[in-house]
């Protein structure tokens, strides 16, 4: 097989000594092997295809890694990854035990900063700029790539705001492609919409306003321009934004026509980028599909309802309420902090807010989930969609500690649904009117377990669990759809007599009642949930015990103290001691002791 220009740049110093007549070639090699790897691999796509000029462009003419570049998000990366050392093992991209899907410090010297939620590159590049500096390295390049959707965010402008009044040597890059994973919202997006195609406002460049040197719009798919525009930037002091305009998908027809299926598409055909056929017609239904479907239903007989998202329509589902209340549902992009503090200002006004948010990005939004929120006792509704692991996309997007964090707020109610059932009623019940506080419904990633899920509503009585098994001495208590791991360990040991399993449902208020019958009535106990030990549900079951002075022994299945890897779902629980084979052990242990 003939040698590509690709097959001999293993990092960035091979890739500056070909010749840029060649690069075109070049990016073109690097586009064909993006696709044929994701293609059968799985992975985020179209981000990486926008911008294959601009990584080639900015790792030929900076002196990379010693000038320091940061991805905003990181989905953009992979040509990054693929140039930098990285191409022969690209193959595990996503799997256990494999490279990230997103920069990451500990994995090459390249990634100058790990990332995997949106808006810090800003921040973070400002913060090397600077740090150089004082260390009296002038000629250092710092240079930030952020795109349209990334930095309408709070957290850019604040990084914009300061940068502003500093001398640091900073460049940031607008990647405008007008889309993030759904299709960027917002004045913002105005604005540069008609920056894209030269319009002068009356006003003044918004980025100049800001104390930055602003060049651009430049094609960022002609590498010709690219190169000569950033060895231009190279020369000039101080902050400075360079406006790149890309196209996300750039090289695959069908990513290019439909870019938030081909922002992460699953598995297709490389040539034509067909989506391979995938038989759903006898799955049960996704967990983010069931809240979707389910808010329609209950919007169509309350007027109340109000739904909103920070720039996750499509990955929540409430795509299915903006398409049937167009006036009722609100995708505000980037925002988490502004997507609660604007559910708690609906609140006050006696509208039914349900504010979609995935588990790990509500961290983004502590302070006002507990100063908005909590402190007012608001009855804002989180549905908190990724709960536990997530998957490929690794530590970064874990759902693991939103037990933990929400448990510890006065006024917060937790509730975590067996199956899709559960869900659907917990939806039903927050909306009837009786709920006086903050309410977080956990669930996660992926498909749940039944197929006939649309059953008439059903109203859940608060803090209230439920026996599902009956026994005499080992009490399994589960909080989740982890519960269907503890039902499936309980059934491959021949449902023994001595073990009886209790759907707990709420994590707070835990149901006291059914924990006084529990710890009388048995002589060990087991916890198992999908977040971290520390501070979860279990600890919650311990605190419980301490404080009514239960002394049975209780053992904590959940997630270590560490930060989670990326792998399949079932991998990684496997690792963490929490699926169905790792149950089955901890109560064969505790059976022997028994006897």
């Amino acid at each position: 097989m003939a040698k590509t220009i690709l097959d001999t740049v293993n990092s960035p110093v091979d890739l500056r000594k070909i010749a840029p007549e060649k690069l075109p070639q070049l990016a073109a090699e690097l586009r064909k092997f993006i696709i044929e790897i994701v293609a059968s691999k799985e992975g985020h796509l179209g981000a990486s295809l926008g911008v294959v000029e601009l990584t080639i462009a900015l790792h030929y003419i900076f002196d990379t890694p010693k000038d320091l570049l940061v991805w905003d998000v990181g989905h953009q990366a992979y040509g990054h990854k693929i140039i930098t050392g990285r191409r022969e093992i690209f193959h595990t991209n996503r799997q256990l035990d494999g490279i990230s899907g997103f920069p990451k410090r500990s994995e090459s010297e390249y990634d100058s900063f790990g990332v995997g939620h949106s808006s810090t590159s800003i921040s973070a590049a400002l913060g090397m700029a600077l740090a150089s500096g004082l260390k009296g390295d002038s000629e250092k390049q710092h240079i930030a790539v952020i795109g349209d959707a990334s930095i309408a965010s709070g957290m850019a402008f604040e990084g914009l705001n300061h940068a502003g009044v500093t001398n640091a040597n900073l460049l940031i890059i607008l990647n405008d492609n007008a889309i993030g994973i759904d299709p960027s919202v917002g004045a913002l997006k105005n604005y540069l919409t008609k920056a894209r195609v030269g319009y002068k406002p009356k006003q003044d460049n918004m980025v100049e306003a800001l104390n930055f040197k602003y060049f651009g719009p430049v094609d960022g798919h002609d590498l010709e321009s690219l190169l000569e525009t950033l060895e231009a930037l190279k020369k000039i002091k101080g902050p400075k934004f360079l406006h790149v305009i890309t196209t996300k998908g750039k090289g695959l027809k069908k990513a290019e026509e439909d870019q938030v299926k081909y922002h992460a598409p699953g598995k297709f055909l490389p040539d034509t980028g067909e989506l391979l056929p995938y038989d759903t017609e006898n799955l049960p239904l996704k967990f983010q599909d069931v809240f979707g479907l389910s808010l329609v239903e209950l919007a169509e007989k309350n007027e109340k309802i109000i739904g909103i998202t920070p720039a996750m329509p499509t990955g929540s589902s409430l795509k299915y309420m903006m398409q049937a209340f167009p006036d009722r549902a609100f995708d505000v992009g980037i925002a988490e902090q502004h997507a609660v503090t604007l559910a708690a200002g609906m609140a006050t006004q006696g509208f039914v807010v349900f504010c979609a948010i995935y588990s790990t990005f509500l961290q983004r939004a502590y302070d006002q989930v507990i100063h908005d929120v909590a402190l007012q006792d608001l009855p804002v509704i989180f549905c908190l969609d990724r709960a536990g692991l997530v998957g490929e996309d690794g530590a970064t997007h874990h759902g693991s500690f939103d037990i933990a964090y929400l448990r510890c707020i006065p006024n917060m109610i937790i509730f975590a649904p067996l199956d899709e059932v559960d869900l659907r009623n917990m939806l039903y019940t927050a909306q009837t009117g009786k709920l006086k506080h903050p309410l977080a419904i956990r669930y996660p990633r992926g498909r749940g377990f039944v197929e006939d899920w649309q059953l008439p509503f059903e109203e859940i009585s608060f803090g209230k669990g439920r026996k599902l098994k009956e026994g005499s001495a080992i009490a399994v208590l589960t909080f989740g759809t982890i519960g269907k791991k503890a039902e499936k360990a309980l059934e491959e040991l021949g449902q023994p007599e001595a073990i009886g399993h209790f759907d707990m449902r709420f994590i707070k208020p835990l149901d006291e009642g059914l924990l006084h019958e529990i710890m009388t009535g048995y002589k060990m106990l087991v916890t198992v949930e999908d977040g971290v030990i520390n501070g979860g549900a279990g600890s919650a079951v311990m605190e419980f015990a301490q404080q009514h002075n239960y002394h049975l022994p209780i053992t904590a299945l959940g997630l270590p103290d560490k930060f989670t890897d990326h792998g399949k779902v079932e991998e990684l629980q496997e690792k963490s001691k929490i699926d169905v084979e790792s149950i089955k052990a901890c109560l064969n242990s505790m059976l022997r002791k028994l006897k």
